[in-house]
């Protein structure tokens, strides 16, 4: 077997191998209470905050996505105690490794009656930080004054030049509640990345040692 078919046949393999998505995160919001445990973090930034910032969904509004009925999680125009003050709501992902193959997926959807919710997806590469001025990358938004149903929406993390960790962030955004924000859901957020498992760099070093030491015994 020459070197050139050898190496073809390993990045078959590899490619075999290592193009499935590897799964960084995958939440469904059965019980939101066990959220901070598993590293998910939650900020309210906004005018007079008020109460707890994100919650378990309620079913009476509307029903979640998959699963139990309440299984996603919430926030609504409460997040504010002013009559006329503005919302800003972060809901923070555990620290991740990221990468520019990075993925991430999940579904939104709001109460409406009339009043806009809105909501940003933003990134940060500073590790474990939690400071909401490092969610400086603004990777899409969703806005809607009716409820149009769960909707799918999915980013890719082509900002990330370079391998690191950081966080994602939800954050739900109203510029006055006394015209504006009622109530919104997100559920079944995933995260993935496409990098090689390193049992694939492990599989293509091995043979190219197979590969030295035959050649050395018929040399």
């Amino acid at each position: 077997m020459t070197i050139k078919q050898l190496m073809s046949g390993l990045a078959l393999v590899a490619a075999a191998s290592g193009a499935h998505a590897n799964t960084l995160l995958s939440e469904g919001f059965d019980n939101v209470a066990t959220l901070g445990a598993s590293g998910w973090v939650q900020v309210n930034n906004s005018t007079a905050p008020l109460g707890s910032s994100w919650f378990q969904g309620n079913s009476g509004i509307f029903a979640a996505a998959s699963g139990a009925p309440n299984s996603y999680i919430a926030a609504n125009f409460l997040s504010t105690g002013s009559a006329t003050g503005a919302v800003s709501n972060w809901l923070m992902t555990p620290e991740l490794s990221l990468d520019s193959t990075g993925e991430l997926s999940f579904l939104v959807r709001t109460a409406g009656d009339g009043f806009l919710d809105m909501i940003e997806v933003r990134l940060s590469t500073s590790g474990a930080s939690a400071n909401v001025a490092d969610f400086s990358t603004l990777l899409g938004s969703f806005q809607a004054s009716s409820d149009t149903g769960w909707v799918g929406l999915s980013y890719t993390l082509y900002g990330v030049d370079t391998p690191t960790t950081g966080r994602l962030a939800f954050r739900y955004l109203v510029d006055n509640v006394s015209t504006a924000g009622n109530y919104l859901g997100i559920d079944d957020v995933v995260v993935t990345s496409a990098i090689p498992e390193p049992t694939t760099y492990l599989l293509m070093g091995l043979g190219v040692a197979g590969l030295m030491l035959r050649r050395r015994f018929t040399a």
